[in-house]
């Protein structure tokens, strides 16, 4: 992997995060396995590799097929709220970036949100209400906020709104790593079909 594809798995990262936000938003469902991916990379502290985070290709693949449905010549129309999202996590990840205590904080929260997953087995729905509390507490006391649209059914349930925040936290992780890798704003804007082009071949390749 280039330096190029790791930039692009993390920022699909970010765009699977945005995708699942919006699907449990408008119909409080989304794929299970996606969300595992995405929710787990919080807990990848020390990974080798950046598909590794997701646990491979396959742990991103919605978020690869985000990317090039989004960014690609054509875009989705239906995606418009998806790559409102990404945008919002990447704004909220420059915030995020400037504060050095609250990363400290966070790490030390996902530390601790680790070790009792790992030693209490924590139900996943328990996981990611805390994992909920760690993005209240911290990210959503930013002067930015990410605005979340869609059926007030689902958005006002505990459990539903707990997916978001978790998401949205998980989110600005890969957010974080797109901009260690070398990722920036002016470059995702003029490497769009760049980005959409690779995105379809990561896909492809994760398949064969």
């Amino acid at each position: 992997m280039s330096r190029f594809d790791d930039q692009v798995i993390a920022l699909a990262g970010v765009a699977q995060c945005a995708r699942l936000v919006d699907r449990i938003a408008a119909n409080g469902q989304c794929p299970a396995a996606f969300m595992s991916s995405s929710i787990l990379s919080l807990f990848q502290f020390d990974a080798t590799d950046t598909a590794g985070i997701y646990q491979g290709l396959s742990g991103v693949r919605l978020g690869l097929q985000t990317l090039e449905s989004a960014m690609g010549k054509s875009p989705t129309p239906e995606l418009s709220n998806t790559l409102k999202y990404v945008f919002g996590i990447l704004h909220l990840e420059r915030k995020f970036h400037a504060d050095t205590k609250m990363q400290a904080t966070v790490r030390t929260r996902l530390e601790h949100a680790a070790f009792k997953a790992e030693h209490f087995s924590d139900s996943p729905r328990s996981l990611t209400h805390n994992l909920a509390g760690i993005y209240q507490d911290t990210l959503s006391q930013l002067s930015f906020r990410i605005k979340v649209t869609g059926n007030s059914e689902y958005l006002g349930q505990e459990h539903y709104a707990d997916q978001i925040r978790a998401l949205l936290l998980a989110g600005i992780r890969s957010a974080f790593l797109w901009r260690q890798l070398g990722g920036t704003r002016w470059r995702l804007v003029l490497q769009r079909s760049k980005i959409a082009q690779r995105a379809s071949q990561l896909s492809i390749l994760h398949s064969q």
